[in-house]
């Protein structure tokens, strides 16, 4: 990344600048912590509670191949969560109060899901916990790197 890229970009238009490599680095941050949440949940609920999230309980606590794939997509999440965010900041009005609705309704979706499979009632609990506790990490994090990269002209 070039130091141009560094900078804050939108001076002169009235739109707040953006330091995009702040806005990306605190992106890829809150891609791994979105991970390490999915992976500590999966491990409480699978290995603590003995709740089996993403498979029965013959795989073990880490699970099988379900849950790299639950860890990988929390972290692609957070990833696109960041793009999002750039594209509102360059784009929109009150980006942060549009992403908080966007990330809310988009968590509510993905944390309801377990109740339309036929997992138990406690497997279902689990999965829409994590999915909460994912989903409000991303949001607040992005929210909070974004007020930090956008700089007022």
């Amino acid at each position: 990344m070039s130091e141009e890229d560094a900078r804050p970009t939108g001076s002169g238009s009235g739109r707040p600048g953006i330091n995009v490599r702040q806005l990306w680095t605190g992106g890829a941050a809150t891609a791994l912590v979105a991970l390490l949440i999915a992976l500590v949940g999966l491990v409480i609920a699978r290995g603590v509670l003995r709740i089996p999230v993403l498979g029965p309980s013959r795989y073990g606590t880490l699970g099988d191949v379900s849950t790299l794939w639950m860890c990988l997509l929390a972290a692609v999440a957070a990833l696109l969560a960041t793009g999002l965010m750039h594209l509102l900041l360059l784009s929109t009005p009150r980006p942060t109060t549009f992403f908080g609705w966007i990330v809310a309704l988009a968590t509510i979706a993905v944390a309801v899901r377990p109740f339309t499979t036929t997992a138990t009632l406690e497997t279902q609990i689990a999965t829409c916990v994590l999915n909460v506790l994912i989903g409000l990490a991303i949001g607040t994090l992005i929210s909070g790197v974004a007020a930090s990269a956008a700089r007022r002209p």
